[in-house]
């Protein structure tokens, strides 16, 4: 036996790129890189003049460090843009934050209340710069944040809603709104928080189950024109709101509906309860029984009136309650049957008393307490506190003092609304607001699409039906997004555009004091613009109402509105200002263009109930259409069992902290493997499975980095001269570009992601290098079949390391600064331009041959593998194995790394030792080899080459 090394001799890959990652300590000098490259505007430079993408980024609140949501959407946004831009065309992203409202107000108020002190004491020139500082000092912390996950924008030049030129842009769309009379101002009950003193979107409020005090109340009958018999009983009504009953004016009862006379047992009183709910009423009040007295239809209750419960206190209580027919929305689902009327407080309520000419008697203010002058609560606690609407509290109290109150218990579960900051419940409370109509139709409603103009000239259009339109032209992603967004705007009651607080953009309106109409004047709008413009919000001030109303207008004649706008407005707003303003020359769309500015909106489901419809409504009312041609929305990220992340169970996961153990692009692989489409999960085992998948697609990259040590242009092989298996691996690269591509228009990237690991994992890794390391490492350096590998892996390099650059944005430039150091960034590059491939013809066969070959490797492997378990066989390669006759012709034994393949005449596949010797340098066993340790012919000839030379 020959005692030769010949280690020496074979062509082992090479390549200083580490197996170990090192992510958290390595990204942030990549990052440093690419700042002090200024990338973005390299990108830009060098995309200019294409086919333009543009994303419009949704603007997250400035009030807090990133969390998991925040990384999971700029990710996706990210993928998005920059798979735009592989393909070539021209897609900027400029970040942007919504920086007024609520959410920063509540955090700058939350410091005063800390010190004991009052906001409202504060001069709002003052808050509201506080206000601002506060934003800004968020934005710079989130701008650092999102960086570090790889995202790569404008972030110099982000857009902030509370630049001045963002705030008179707001007001400009604004103005557009007033000129073209799509403004109301009306008293409407509206989602009011008691805590926020101020009017909510339905956008900002969320529902929680809580427990409420349900009474059931007798309004004793004083007048029944068409029912004399029923003077002198008591309708009964049920509320889970005893605090509403002060301000109740009628009762409600459905005209279909059969409702009893009874008395019950025990008690003088007579009730009327519907037919159904007679059960559940005996129940509450403890009766054991009753005597039904006579059968009441609805229309009986026509022209009836009752005494509120608190009628001797005079004056508002005094006036008797009618009976109204509510059947639009009385039902016997619960209750009695019959719904007592609160306008102030209900929106049926609200409707249906205004129908009757019966008006709010505005007796609850905006911190939830009833006015200091109200005759039976005033100055009392807030009516959302629970002790004021207990069975002890003071409602329950004086009606059952009264004789009103027939049953009270602190036990009905149900769902409630809940300000979804301050966390706090909310009330419908009525109050003087500013409204856009959903259904007033308006010659000043124009679409964009000349297919309406017909239909406009004989009905005009109103703002849902212009709003619909646009939605059925748009794309959703996923699809059923379209339904949910539709059947939102089709049930929307008017917009609530006021709000009643500090720091937003102002509701910039002057009001005749004589006739209740706003101003409308260009000229002085034009004013305000202009002085928003060079100040801000803080322009708008008494002191320069007459500059703005000028010569014409006295100001003393009109009152200056001092509400601020919803700030969905301002987010809904954001198109006007970021893509049609010119500050991003990049995001204009150029001359003559028509249609949506945005090729894409993406956010979260929630925000078809937000942002998406704000601005889908703003558009329609000043353009005719959607801001956007497509809109993209993902679920939330639970944890790992599938529950919702909060901070009180503790299982949150921090992406800060993620990324300083594991690194941003283990985040960001997460993110785009989970189908966003749906709810979806995140945990420390989750991470571990993705951190498995990251190593072994940087492992493919290592090992073509090392495969390829010295490759040069003159060892390039022309595709017609590779054999069978090189023809087959490029026809499997070309498959999966195709896979990619369409990856990328549907915006799939679970299915990219998972297209592109399985081809590293399968076609790769397991099949095509695990066959051609023979050839690398022990074939001539001039082989023709090891020049076709090598050729193969640089068209495999150049592939996967654009396809993987969106995904991987730090390990795809290691990568590639590893083998062209002074090439640039990787992210500069465009799709690849593979060897043309089509399936038609030889290639579909050659392909349909080698599927079955891998269909056959798979079975020898297998039965291999038990005589490797048993000891029988150290590896493959000191199999023999016998195949049907019927297999497909190739080199068999290459293929599955045996020592010699046979064909028999069965149909399965059988496996022995082989008798033959090792080679000393490749270590197949082959006939030629007389002893082991000695040389096969080819590692002779190549030995012997290596020596002459």
């Amino acid at each position: 036996m020959s005692e030769r090394d010949y280690r020496s001799t074979v062509f082992l890959p090479k390549t200083d790129f580490p197996m170990k990652a090192g992510l958290p300590q390595k990204e942030p000098g990549i990052l440093a890189r690419w700042q002090q490259q200024d990338l973005y505007k390299q990108l830009r430079d060098a995309r200019r003049g294409r086919e333009q993408f543009i994303l419009h980024d949704g603007p997250p609140y400035a009030n807090g460090d990133m969390h998991i949501g925040h990384a999971l959407n700029h990710i996706l946004k990210d993928m998005v843009v920059r798979t735009q831009s592989l393909l070539g065309k021209d897609a900027p992203y400029v970040p942007g934050w919504d920086c007024h409202g609520l959410p920063i107000e509540w955090k700058v108020e939350e410091q005063y209340r800390k010190k004991k002190l009052d906001k409202d004491q504060v001069d709002p020139v003052e808050f509201r710069a506080e206000c601002r500082a506060y934003a800004q000092q968020w934005v710079d912390k989130q701008r650092e944040q999102l960086k570090r996950l790889g995202i790569n924008g404008d972030w110099d030049n982000p857009y902030l809603t509370m630049d001045f030129q963002a705030e008179a842009t707001i007001v400009t769309e604004l103005l557009k709104f007033a000129e073209t009379g799509q403004l109301y101002r009306g008293a409407k009950p509206v989602m009011w928080s008691p805590v926020e003193k101020t009017a909510l979107a339905e956008a900002e409020v969320e529902y929680e189950d809580i427990t409420s005090t349900q009474i059931d109340v007798g309004f004793e009958i004083v007048d029944a024109p068409e029912c004399p018999e029923l003077v002198g009983a008591k309708a009964v009504i049920w509320t889970t709101t005893p605090w509403t009953i002060p301000t109740n004016q009628a009762i409600a009862y459905g005209a279909p509906i059969d409702y009893l006379l009874i008395s019950v047992t025990g008690r003088e009183e007579r009730y009327i309860v519907s037919e159904p709910l007679v059960e559940g009423f005996l129940k509450r009040i403890g009766a054991e029984g009753f005597k039904m007295e006579m059968y009441v239809k609805g229309p009986l209750l026509e022209g009836a009136t009752a005494r509120h419960p608190m009628h001797a206190l005079g004056g508002f209580f005094a006036k008797p309650r009618p009976f109204l027919n509510g059947s639009d929305f009385v039902t016997t689902e619960s209750g009695t049957g019959l719904v007592h009327m609160a306008p102030d407080h209900g929106e049926d309520d609200f409707l249906l008393c205004k129908k009757h000419g019966i008006d709010p008697v505005f007796a609850v203010e905006g911190d939830g307490k009833y006015k200091p002058e109200w005759l039976w609560l005033g100055g009392q606690g807030s009516v959302i506190n629970p002790k004021f609407n207990a069975p002890d509290g003071p409602i329950c109290s004086d009606l059952r003092e009264s004789g009103g109150l027939l049953s009270a218990s602190a036990d009905y579960k149900h769902s409630y609304p809940h300000s979804w900051r301050s966390k706090a419940k909310v009330i419908y409370r009525c109050t003087p607001q500013w409204f856009v109509p959903m259904d007033r139709e308006s010659e000043a409603l124009v679409r964009s699409d000349d297919r309406y103009a017909l239909l406009d000239e004989v009905m005009p259009p109103t703002l849902r039906t212009v709003a619909k339109d646009a939605i059925a032209d748009t794309r959703f992603i996923p699809e059923k997004g379209r339904n949910r967004i539709g059947a939102m705007v089709e049930g929307r009651p008017d917009w609530v555009l006021s709000r009643q607080r500090a720091w937003g953009v102002p509701i910039t309106l002057f009001v005749d004091r004589k006739s209740g109409q706003y101003l409308a004047d260009p000229a002085v709008n034009a004013r305000i613009i202009a002085g928003v413009l060079a100040g801000g919000v803080d322009a708008w001030s008494d002191e320069r109402a007459q500059e703005y109303l000028g010569a014409d207008y006295q100001a003393d004649d009109y009152e200056r509105v001092t509400d601020i706008l919803d700030v969905w407005f301002d987010s809904g707003s954001t198109h006007a200002f970021v893509l049609e303003s010119g500050r991003w020359p990049d995001l204009v769309r150029p001359e003559g263009y028509k249609g949506p500015p945005a090729d894409l909106y993406l956010e979260g489901s929630d925000q078809h109930r937000g942002w998406f419809q704000s601005s889908l409504l703003e558009s329609c009312a000043t353009r005719g259409h959607a801001p956007y041609k497509a809109v993209l929305t993902h679920g939330f990220t639970m944890d790992a069992k599938g529950m919702k992340m909060s901070k009180s169970l503790g299982n949150t996961i921090d992406p800060l902290k993620v990324m300083e153990t594991n690194g941003a692009d283990i985040i960001r692989l997460w993110a785009l493997s989970v189908d966003y489409t749906e709810d979806h999960r995140i945990g420390d085992e989750i991470l571990k499975g993705v951190a498995d998948q990251y190593r072994k697609l940087r492992n493919t990259f290592r090992y073509l980095l090392g495969a390829l040590d010295g490759f040069d242009e003159s060892e390039r092989l022309p595709v017609d001269e590779m054999p069978e298996l090189e023809r087959y691996a490029l026809h499997r690269l070309w498959q999966l570009d195709g896979d990619l591509k369409l990856a990328v228009a549907e915006f799939d990237f679970n299915t990219y992601v998972r297209k592109l690991s399985d081809f590293c994992n399968e076609d790769l890794s397991a099949f095509f290098f695990d066959i051609r390391k023979d050839s690398l490492y022990c074939d001539a350096a001039t082989d023709p079949k090891r020049r076709a590998y090598r050729t193969v892996l640089d068209l495999l390099f150049h592939a996967l390391v654009r396809y993987a650059a969106p995904v991987l944005v730090f390990t795809a430039e290691e990568v590639w600064q590893s083998r062209y150091p002074d090439q640039g960034s990787v992210h500069l590059l465009e799709w690849p331009e593979l060897p043309a491939f089509t399936e038609d013809g030889e290639n579909a066969g050659l392909a349909g041959k080698w599927e079955e070959l891998r269909a056959l490797r798979a079975q020898v492997l297998e039965a291999i593998e038990p005589l490797r378990r048993e000891k029988v066989l150290g590896s493959g390669l000191e199999a023999n194995v016998t195949v049907p006759e019927s297999a497909p012709e190739a080199d068999l034994a290459e293929l599955f790394i045996t020592a010699k393949v046979t064909r028999g005449q069965g149909e399965g596949v059988t496996v022995s030792r082989s008798d033959d010797h090792k080679c000393g340098r490749c270590w197949r066993l082959l006939p030629e080899v007389k002893e082991d340790g000695d040389l096969c012919d080819r590692c002779d000839d190549v030995v012997g080459a290596d020596a002459a030379a």
